[in-house]
């Protein structure tokens, strides 16, 4: 099962230490997710995400977490793998 972690400080921080800290929070969760890690940091608004991956069905690096849309508006960090995901695969590259 994977693992999550993150913070919020409104008042905002510098993004080398938040992406220690969130770094140091998912090392606490290794056991969780031996297979990848990740963090996504924006000092700015105060948010911080990290991310620690146990792969069962895709074992490829499209699973890393957190993800970022393309246009770099969104991100999403969840717990767990999307398991028809190979059929999403599907549908998006036939639109």
């Amino acid at each position: 099962m994977c693992g999550l972690a993150g913070y919020y400080d409104p008042s905002g921080f510098q993004c080398k230490d938040g992406v220690t800290l969130v770094k140091q929070m998912t090392s606490t969760l290794s056991h969780r997710g031996p297979d990848d890690a990740g963090e996504w940091v924006d000092g700015i608004v105060g948010v911080a995400l990290g991310h620690r991956r146990l792969s069962i069905l895709d074992l490829s690096s499209a699973g890393h977490q957190p993800m970022t849309s393309s246009s770099g508006r969104y991100i999403l960090a969840f717990n767990g793998e999307i398991y028809n995901h190979l059929d999403l695969r599907k549908s998006i590259e036939q639109e």
